[in-house]
């Protein structure tokens, strides 16, 4: 097993660093590529392995697709194949075959799909046989599912025989998640109607045109967890901009919280800090930016400011079950992160978690998980004192460039042995 052992002699923060392209943004215009069938430039596209495996099967000529861990990818080319012709096997890694896929095939199935489950009902891997034609031109679908699910059917929408009209049941999970991927469908010529919670999607034709994909805010999150642990910061991140389709983006705006300014230049942003006082309890629902929960939690570990934090519906289905892995490794520094007893919430179906403690260090050695995001959070922590991180080539999913990235900002990186 490789580990990575990671370090800092000081806690200065000091450097300019460009972040590649957003995986999010990345993936979607690559599918809609695909379905405009106009080989259109895509620039900043993302280097995360994800979105070189989403490539490279669009390219594929065989009968099976091997996503390896890539969820986004396997969901999206789930609705992709769905229309095409001839019969694809959609695979990918045990992980993967661990995590849900029925509500989306149930969907597509109701639009005429006709998709198989090789193995156990409701997961991967799926075998996916040409369309039937349907008339069929609505569906429901539960708002609180993963909106790469929503996602995945609105990027086919323009192209069914009679368009598509989605009713979103119940509260919606990830909205900027969903509003992403209309941007990106308005940008390529598709309009639509989003009226209450339905959201009608026309047949139309998509409309090839060069593109840039912005920087991920996700990536940025990594460094704001610095940030925050920094006694001098003066960062500068290319790639970002004020006006983004990220949900991530707000944390220009959580982490004032943590006493962190973020000033947008040309290029991107500059991090300093702030003369704002740090606030004695952070809280925030997450529920329109899941992804960056597990840094505001390292955040909160670190400096020791308590955190209560909402809108973690969707974690359990990601790479990981988000949660609990937070929870065993949280602890290992002697900080908390608990669920709440229902009576908390008495009048809301809101679940919330309270993280307490701040982060005592003696060598901990942290799993990844088979989860970027879970290697790069925990990263940052080897700020405070050497902190030991399993399979770190796990970033390769999203920024494979992280650890090159942190050298540059003066973190030691050692590969130590198990």
């Amino acid at each position: 097993m490789k580990i990575f052992q990671v370090s800092k002699e000081n806690k200065n923060i000091v450097g300019h660093l460009t972040l590649d392209g957003s995986k999010s943004i990345s993936n979607r215009a690559l599918i809609i590529r695909a379905l405009a069938g106009s080989n259109f430039p895509i620039h900043n596209l993302a280097n995360a392995k994800d979105t070189q495996t989403l490539e490279a099967l669009l390219q594929h000529k065989g009968d099976t697709f091997d996503c390896g861990a890539a969820g986004t990818t396997f969901r999206f080319l789930t609705a992709y194949l769905s229309l095409q012709q001839g019969t694809q096997i959609l695979t990918g890694s045990d992980r993967m075959k661990q995590r849900p896929i029925g509500v989306l095939v149930n969907a597509l199935q109701e639009l005429g799909a006709k998709i198989e489950y090789l193995e156990k009902e409701g997961y991967p891997p799926l075998k996916i046989h040409a369309p039937q034609i349907t008339n069929q031109d609505r569906i429901k679908i539960s708002a609180g599912t993963s909106s790469q699910y929503i996602s995945a059917l609105l990027m086919i929408a323009p192209t069914l025989q009679n368009g598509l009209t989605i009713e979103l049941e119940g509260n919606v999970v990830s909205r900027p998640y969903i509003e992403m991927t209309l941007g990106l469908m308005e940008y390529f010529g598709v309009s639509h109607e989003w009226e209450a919670n339905e959201i009608k999607i026309t047949k139309q034709t998509y409309i090839g045109k060069e593109f840039t994909a912005e920087a991920d805010w996700s990536a940025a999150s990594y460094y704001y967890i610095m940030a925050a642990f920094a006694d001098k910061l003066d960062l500068q991140l290319d790639g970002l901009g004020p006006k983004s389709t990220q949900g991530d983006s707000v944390l220009v705006e959580m982490m004032e919280s943590f006493g962190i300014q973020s000033r947008f230049t040309e290029k991107g942003i500059h991090l300093s800090k702030s003369d704002k006082a740090t606030a004695p309890v952070f809280e925030w629902d997450f529920i329109r930016c899941p992804d960056i929960a597990q840094s505001l939690a390292v955040v909160c570990g670190g400096t020791g400011i308590s955190g209560l934090f909402s809108g973690l519906e969707t974690l359990r289905i990601k790479e990981t079950d988000r949660i609990a892995a937070l929870q065993n490794e949280l602890v290992k520094m002697q900080v908390f992160f608990s669920a709440l007893p229902k009576k908390f919430s008495k009048n809301s179906d809101n679940e919330y978690f309270m993280i307490e403690g701040k982060a005592v260090i003696d060598n901990p050695q942290f799993p990844s998980y088979e989860d970027h995001r879970m290697a790069m959070a925990f990263a940052p922590i080897g700020m405070l004192a050497p902190v030991k991180i399993e399979e770190p080539n796990v970033v390769e999913k999203s920024y494979p460039k992280f650890w090159e990235d942190l050298q540059k900002i003066g973190f030691k990186i050692e590969e130590v042995q198990a």
